[in-house]
């Protein structure tokens, strides 16, 4: 018994014993039982002491992990597991935080240098302090195998080019790792946006392999902090483009498929205009059809056309919101075409008025008005909402045309007197009256869309363009008279950003001229030669500029693609 406590055995052990002595309870048996379990008792010590040393040998590699993984993180990211030291040496940094052990990655900052960070790395330990006092900044690791590795470059074929010498044959892994880095950097020089110091850069073809590998990389890249955080101060590199500035002379432009080539009309067209979502485009012309095309450059697929009986169109627009469209002809009513609801309502007569046409209109940039030109020089006000009349305007002479400034507050007429009168709508009152200048017989008024400039042409084919502030404050002169047609003006349209001017007579073949507003000159490459452009009659440009639609006498609705607007 005193055996038996002595060598306490393990539980499993002892069940397998009690079985045994159930079965089988000789007693010899049982003594040799008891010398067998003398003889394990070594074992199972052994056993016992190994599981506890690799107990504490998980233990303390667990905690040593746990500490270099704490120390990495506050190498990369900050003291986030201890406080900061000042006035701690960077080489001692660098002993307790990597050099302990092998980094898990590293950061590569030479993606945008010609250079390669590992260029002289057995000298990279000792020039360390001089680093910090130029502001370079260092590598977050090395790999020490490289210098030790020696590779033959003159054994392979496609490695010779990384000589210096004829006779050069084995070199170290780390000037390996550096000349297949600058090589990679001569063949692909990168992009200028990508450069950390694009102005102190001066890529040159004609450079020496040696030169290029001599320059230190992160030095270059990281002379300044400051200019590192360039990029990230403003966003204005990507909202004001570089080549926002149109230049005079010649037009970038091609032609592309027509807009109406689906759906050509027999007639001549009146009216095209764009969506505000530039990719829906309108035509209406005296075949009493409105068409809808949806404009991409290439099919300008046909999408839906409305077939109006008793209406020849003269005029069709979107409202500036793009919910309704106002279509009108020679008639003493107008239509409305919902493209929400995809109805069309016929309006008219007007209450109290007995106009013979309404083919004359403009609608005000808040979508609130509409403005017709009625008989006597009479101005009809017409609500978008309610299609009701709100109120006239009346000039001296008879009203030619019309256009709205200051976001629909003011409006702009002209007519057989020779003068623009400038009215309020808030108060229905003409509060400025001047002569155009050389001007007989107003004939087309527009305004640009900031409302700083309007051009105002006349039946003799001159189009006088004022700055619309100097011409309020008494100044009559105009900034500038073009002279490029020689017949009646009869159509005038700034673009989005107010530096192309349409003006077009439908008297006269190819009599559309497209002006360059900051120099006020025409561009010479427009009408094309090569082509004709017919009788234009109407134009219109996308709300990105980038397409230009014109329709002409012949049915068609020509496009055309300006190069220098990116969108459409």
């Amino acid at each position: 018994m005193s055996l038996i406590s002595q060598n306490v055995l393990p539980k499993d052990q002892i069940e397998k014993t009690k079985r045994k002595a159930s079965d089988q309870p000789s007693l010899l048996e049982d003594d040799q039982e008891l010398e067998g379990r003398k003889e394990d008792k070594p074992d199972t010590y052994r056993i016992k002491k190994r599981k506890e040393e690799r107990k504490e040998e998980d233990k303390q590699l667990e905690i040593e992990q746990k500490k270099e993984m704490n120390k990495l993180e506050n190498f990369l990211f900050g003291s986030l597991y201890s406080p900061i030291e000042f006035g701690k040496d960077d080489d001692e940094e660098l002993r307790d935080g990597v050099d302990k052990s092998s980094a898990l990655f590293f950061t590569d900052r030479s993606a945008n240098s010609i250079l390669s960070v590992y260029e002289d790395n057995a000298e990279f330990q000792e020039s360390g302090d001089d680093e910090e006092e130029t502001g370079q900044r260092k590598p977050v690791w090395v790999d020490d195998e490289e210098e030790k590795t020696s590779i033959n470059i003159a054994r392979v074929n496609r490695l010779r080019k990384l000589r210096k010498e004829e006779d050069e044959s084995v070199i170290s892994g780390s000037a390996y790792v550096s000349r297949l880095r600058a090589h990679h950097a001569k063949l692909n020089p990168g992009t200028e946006w990508a450069q950390l110091d694009s102005q102190s850069r001066n890529y040159s073809s004609n450079d020496e392999d040696s030169d290029v590998e001599n320059e230190a990389a992160v030095a270059r890249c990281y002379k300044d902090v400051e200019g590192v955080d360039d990029i990230l101060r403003t966003t204005e590199d990507l909202v004001v483009k570089s080549r926002a500035k149109l230049l005079p002379g010649l037009l970038e432009f091609s032609r592309l498929v027509d807009a109406n080539a689906e759906d050509p009309s027999d007639a001549p067209i009146n009216s095209v205009q764009f969506h505000r979502n530039a990719q829906l485009l309108l035509t209406g012309g005296l075949d009493k059809k409105l068409r809808f095309f949806q404009i991409d450059g290439k099919r300008n697929t046909k999408i839906q056309s409305i077939f109006l009986e008793d209406c020849p169109i003269r005029k069709a627009s979107f409202l500036p919101d793009g919910s309704q469209v106002i279509v009108s002809g020679r008639r003493k009513f107008f239509y409305c075409f919902d493209l929400v609801k995809a109805n069309v309502d016929k309006i008219g007569p007007l209450t109290g008025r007995d106009e013979k046409s309404l083919e004359v209109f403009e609608v005000s940039p808040d979508s609130s008005t509409i403005a017709f030109v009625g008989n006597e020089g009479h101005i009809l006000l017409v609500s978008s909402k309610t299609k009701d009349l709100i109120g006239t305007l009346k000039m001296n002479g008879t009203v030619r045309s019309l256009a709205f400034a200051n976001d629909g507050q003011h409006l702009l007429s002209s007519g057989g007197d020779g003068h623009v009168y400038h009215w309020d709508l808030r108060t229905r009152a003409c509060f400025h009256k001047a002569v155009d200048e050389g001007c007989l017989n107003g004939t087309a008024l527009c305004t640009s869309p900031s409302g700083s400039l309007f051009a105002a042409g006349s039946d003799s084919g001159i189009v006088n363009v004022y700055n619309r502030d100097e011409f309020l404050g008494g100044k009559r002169k105009p900034i500038k008279t073009i002279e490029n047609l020689t017949t009646k003006v009869d159509f005038m349209k700034f673009n989005n950003d107010a530096q192309i001017l349409a003006i077009s007579s439908t008297m006269k073949k190819n009599s559309l001229k497209l002006v360059h507003v900051p120099s006020f000159t025409v561009f010479s490459n427009w009408p094309p030669p090569n082509r004709t452009l017919h009788y234009p009659r109407c134009l219109d440009f996308s709300p990105g500029g980038g397409f230009m639609a014109m329709g002409n006498a012949a049915g068609k609705v020509l496009l055309y693609k300006l190069h220098h607007y990116d969108h459409a």
